[in-house]
């Protein structure tokens, strides 16, 4: 029953979406992972993964198509050897924040990690190191400003959990590791990345998430909320964000 009632306000949720805007409905996640990391794919190339672990974003089939070479650096060597067979020519198990690289990367793919590092200047740092010049570094991360970014920075990590094991169970697996959201806002990122030679060539904001949809009068205020802030504040009130740099 607990179940169905979820679904039901999910549900509703999704239906309410259908009426805006199309730039409030675009899902970030799928849209990096299926439109602009693609996009930036070209035969031959050295791609670092950064923090994807057991979760690559390219597949074996996609790697054989366009000979590439494909890097995965993980702080869990184990995170890296659960993925599946084949994901990784190399496998690095480094924190990215005390990296630094060989400047031997065509293209970085970072989805969802940065959030989690506390030190982002020096991640920023060594994505610079990974870089060869001209190079493109795919960054893909949640907006500090976000309503659930700032209750998931007072919610104990245990508690968060439970939660989103309770109300979004498909979420599970993809959770358990603390986030900070130091520095995880659109300007304080394109100041890091020109700080460390990387230009701004291109950058997406998104206005959608799932995290208050399992009661549809809460999320109707989200929704509220959004429209308000982006009023006011423009991309600064995204709920996630990518941005597109290059090395120069």
């Amino acid at each position: 029953m607990f179940r169905w009632l979820i679904n039901n306000q999910v549900w509703l949720s999704r239906k309410f979406d259908k009426v805006l805007p199309y730039k409030f409905r675009v899902d970030g996640n799928y849209d990096f992972q299926e439109n602009i990391v693609p996009a930036c794919l070209k035969e031959n190339m050295v791609v670092y993964d950064v923090g994807a672990g057991k979760r690559p974003l390219l597949n074996s089939k996609v790697k054989e198509q366009l000979n590439l070479r494909v890097v995965g650096l993980d702080i869990e060597q184990e995170e890296l050897e659960a993925a599946p067979s084949g994901s990784y020519d190399e496998k690095i198990e480094a924190d990215i924040a005390g990296y630094r690289g060989s400047i031997d990367a065509d293209l970085i793919i970072c989805q969802a990690l940065l959030e989690h590092v506390r030190d982002v200047e020096s991640a920023f740092q060594a994505l610079s190191s990974i870089l060869k010049p001209g190079g493109l570094a795919l960054i893909f991360v949640p907006n500090r400003n976000a309503l659930y970014a700032r209750i998931n920075r007072i919610i104990p990590q245990s508690t968060k959990a439970t939660i989103l094991a309770a109300l979004y169970p498909k979420m599970q697996s993809k959770q358990g590791f603390k986030a900070y959201y130091n520095k995880c806002t659109p300007a304080e990122f394109k100041a890091l990345a020109e700080q460390n030679n990387l230009a701004v060539i291109n950058e997406y904001y998104y206005y959608n998430s799932i995290y208050f949809s399992f009661f549809f009068p809460l999320y109707l205020l989200w929704r509220l909320w959004v429209f308000v802030f982006y009023g006011i504040y423009k991309e600064q009130a995204a709920e996630t964000f990518t941005l597109i740099v290059r090395k120069y």
